[in-house]
């Protein structure tokens, strides 16, 4: 896995916008400009992608831990110049304050078992004799994992009518959102200028509106045509 890849499914998963991540980043206190954060989370083939270097993903995990843990009192920590999986999974396991057993239950459900020394091995030092490198295939589900027990769904978005007047500059007149849903009228997170006690009338309301003070026409006289027995049979 690429540290790009790292970067795009984290984002995917917590459903972080740009100003998020850069947020993210300023909390490891480093400045991002967003340019350089959509070209980080661009995919290969794109003439504008750049490769994230491994000193700025260890500065966007450091961050993730202050988002999630709070930032400690002292100095921030410095990122690694040189990032593995290990310290990858490492500092995942701290922002999102995992367990052992919160990490194997995460790889099994992506059916990959995992005994718990074979994970503890990957939390040692380096030069412990019982290190273990975490490979690919690892990490790839456990990020996975993660995605199945962590992910963000996207709020949905207000659809404005169709037959809406087109805008000038990107701008509405009224500036307020046309409400796709009756629902959303009613919701938390509707506008102040939209009352929260209106209800939209039903587009299959089946009963039509009387005025109560409209003058009752009297209706005309009907007609009915009398037909004698030799009108229909003849003489």
């Amino acid at each position: 896995m690429t540290n790009n890849d790292i970067l795009r499914r984290l984002r995917y998963t917590f459903n972080f916008n740009d100003q998020k991540m850069i947020n993210i980043f300023a909390l490891a206190e480093s400045t991002v400009t967003r340019e350089e954060v959509s070209n980080w989370l661009k995919k290969e083939e794109d003439p504008a992608h750049v490769n994230c270097s491994d000193v700025m993903l260890a500065t966007f995990l450091n961050g993730l831990i202050n988002e999630k843990r709070g930032k400690k009192d002292g100095p921030q920590p410095q990122p690694e110049k040189r990032i593995t999986n290990n310290i990858i999974l490492t500092k995942l396991k701290i922002a999102l304050n995992l367990k052992a057993e919160d990490i194997l239950e995460i790889v099994k459900a992506e059916e990959f078992n995992f005994s718990k020394s074979e994970l503890g091995a990957f939390f040692r030092k380096s030069d412990h004799k019982h290190y273990k490198v975490c490979k690919d295939q690892f990490l790839r589900n456990f990020i996975r994992g993660l995605d199945n027990k962590y992910h963000v769904s996207r709020p949905e978005k207000y659809t404005k009518k169709q037959d809406a007047p087109a805008k000038e500059n990107n701008r509405s007149d009224s500036g307020t959102k046309s409400w796709s849903k009756k629902a959303d009228r009613t919701s938390d997170n509707a506008p102040e200028n939209i009352d929260k006690n209106y209800n939209a009338a039903s587009p299959n309301a089946s009963k039509l509106y009387v005025n109560p003070k409209a003058t009752k026409k009297p209706e005309p006289e009907r007609k009915v045509l009398k037909l004698k027995p030799k009108d229909i049979w003849g003489e």
